[in-house]
């Protein structure tokens, strides 16, 4: 499973290693939750992997990465270990990232689409459909959390009203800065950061954007 090898950091492994611990150790000592909540997050954190090799797509391995931490930060360290209610600004950290992560996968989809031509669409446009796309998720997601808290008596949205305009706003900047990410890919500016994990994708999957060198031989030949 050669892309399985090549998909995994000394982090990726501290985290499973940590995952599959606890659920031992909540089996041995009768902490049946514990344990269903080290388990199922160990087993999410694998869905980069298996989606990688499913369908093709080679996932850098920042990429996967910052998905295994994002899933334990999320699931384990905040329901399990009750990081939500001992650090109010736990919840808006990850929404922030969700959105900077969703917002990098709108641009990268919409440029897949585009099969890599920097020049089929202003990039103030694309960028534009990267921002509306990572709020679209962080809305959508918040309405799951609204159902949650009618349907089944949670309290995701924590303190209501204030909890759910906090994370849009975090949302919003998020999904600004993915935004602002691609803008400036498109543009030749290759600031690293954000840009550079956009440019780590693309050149592991160059069958998706088979445009996109052709599009500039193009351009510099165009005598106007």
């Amino acid at each position: 499973m050669p892309f399985f090898l090549s998909s995994k950091s000394t982090i990726t492994y501290v985290i499973w290693i940590i995952l599959l611990s606890e659920t031992l150790t909540g089996l041995a000592t009768s902490q049946w939750s514990l344990a269903a909540i080290a388990f199922v997050t160990f087993l999410l954190t694998l869905l980069p992997v298996f989606f990688g090799d499913r369908f093709a797509v080679k996932l850098p391995v920042s990429f996967v990465t910052m998905i295994v931490i994002f899933i334990f930060a999320t699931i384990f360290l905040g329901e399990a270990s009750n990081f939500y209610e001992q650090y109010w600004w736990w919840d808006l950290l990850l929404h922030g990232g969700s959105a900077i992560g969703f917002g990098l996968l709108s641009f990268l989809f919409v440029f897949m689409l585009f099969e890599g031509n920097r020049y089929s669409a202003p990039p103030i446009a694309i960028a534009f459909i990267t921002f509306s796309c990572a709020i679209a998720f962080g809305v959508i997601w918040e309405i799951l959390e609204y159902a949650a808290d009618q349907i089944l008596g949670l309290n995701m949205q924590k303190t209501g009203l204030n909890d759910t305009m906090w994370d849009l706003i975090v949302n919003c900047i998020g999904a600004s800065l993915a935004g602002w990410a691609g803008f400036f890919y498109l543009k030749g500016k290759e600031l690293g950061g954000l840009t550079g994990l956009i440019d780590d994708f693309i050149s592991l999957n160059k069958k998706f954007f088979l445009k996109l060198g052709k599009a500039a031989k193009s351009k510099n030949k165009d005598p106007d």
